[in-house]
Formats: structure tokens, sequence, C-alpha cells
């Protein structure tokens, strides 16, 4: 990730008034900005500059901006991806979300609340870039705080900044059973205003990387009424 203090944002809007007025407020908000009105052209933005965020409609003319969301995580499981769309049916929310974004916002919105959540992903994720070296272990799962790598019997893991933060957040309070809102706040900041279920889609998918049997989770245990439970395995 680009730790430039003004922060690389890339928009990918084909509504040129929408990407404009985007690209207007967070230029004036400090931030570097690249345009793209297509995927193919936004796939091919990224490539050659790599930004730290990327904001993504979903209907886009020539592809599927979830199709992009993929093909921008098989480059980068680093990088910031923020949904911006009209579509605000829950099943639209779940499914960005289980294929890698990080956020995902409805039009029409507030462009205070766009600079402000893109500001709070990128301070939460530099800061846990620039830790120093540090490694938590939990049995068989390992997270290395200054490589932000997450490891399974010793194998890499592919994880999200996101999710990297979400097992963070449970292995530092180990055998707590922390509330959805108490993991909001731990991984997306206080000032954040999602749904509580991007709590549940992430659980679901680190439950598919790192159970055993993500049927049958003994890890990330569901505390009924309460929220979630990261298992201590010495």
């Amino acid at each position: 990730m680009d730790l430039d203090n003004r922060g690389h944002v890339l928009i990918v809007e084909d509504d040129d008034h929408i990407r404009r007025f985007i690209a207007i407020h967070l230029d004036g908000s400090g931030f570097h900005v690249s345009e793209a009105a297509t995927g193919e052209t936004a796939l091919e933005s990224f490539e050659a500059s790599r930004p730290d965020v990327v904001v993504l409609d979903v209907m886009l003319p020539d592809s599927d901006g979830f199709e992009v969301c993929e093909r921008l995580r098989e480059i980068d499981t680093e990088v910031v991806i923020v949904f911006l769309t009209a579509r605000g049916q829950d099943l639209d929310r779940i499914k960005g979300l289980e294929l890698g974004a990080d956020d995902y916002i409805v039009k029409p919105f507030n462009p205070l609340e766009l600079t402000a959540r893109i500001r709070t992903v990128l301070r939460r994720t530099r800061k846990s870039g620039d830790s120093a070296h540090a490694v938590l272990q939990s049995g068989a799962i390992r997270l290395d705080l200054t490589a932000n790598k997450l490891y399974k019997h010793g194998e890499p893991i592919e994880a999200t900044p996101k999710e990297f933060l979400m097992v963070k957040a449970f292995m530092e309070h180990p055998d707590v059973a922390l509330t959805r809102n108490e993991l909001l706040n731990l991984v997306w900041g206080e000032d954040f205003v999602g749904d509580t279920k991007t709590v549940d889609v992430h659980v679901r998918r680190l439950r598919e990387k790192l159970e055993e049997d993500s049927s049958r989770p003994q890890r990330i245990e569901t505390v009924w009424g309460v929220g979630y439970r990261w298992r201590k395995d010495d």
C-alpha cells in the first residue's frame, strides 16, 4: 500500500457527473484521485498505479462491479474496496462483502460520510502496517502484524484488510464475547455507521478460511444473543 500521506483513490463510476462530483470532493479533502468509467479501464488503471482505495460502482457499462471486485482481489489482497451503488438490497450488500469489499455505501450518499469512511479504513490499515514487529499466535493461527500476513498451520492465508483486522481484534481479546457493535468499533472504527450484518459476513468468510469445518466452528464461536468469541488455543 502506498503510504503517501494523501492517499490514492481510484473512482470507478460510469456517470460522468457523479464521478466528477466524487473526484472534486475527495481532491478537496486531500486525496490523490484517479478516475475510470468502465471496468476494463479501472483494471488497467489499477495495474498501472496501484491505488490505496477503489470506490466501485456495481452497474458498469462493460462489466458487473462484482466481477471487477473479484479481479481486483486476485491482483491485490490488501487494496481497500468500497462499493458505492444504487443497489441497496441486502443480498447485494452481502454479495459485495463476501467478494472481498471492505464497505458498501448506497446512493444517494453524503460525500462527507464517504470521505470519513475512506479515512477510517486508511488510518486503521496503515496503523496495522506500521506496528512494531509483533506476532499473535493462537494454536495453528498466526498473525504477523508487521508483514500483515495471516497463517494457518504455517501456510499463508489470503485475507482482506478487514479480515486481517478482525482476526487481530479476536486474537487480542481471546475468550471474550464481543458484540457486533464492539467488533465494528474495533475493525471499522467508532465513526462507522454501516450495518452490523457486515460483521456476520466477515465472520462467515473467516470461518471458511480458518476453521477445519466451517459448519462446526471451533475457533470463532457464536455467542447467541451477544456476538462472537475467539476460542483461545495455546
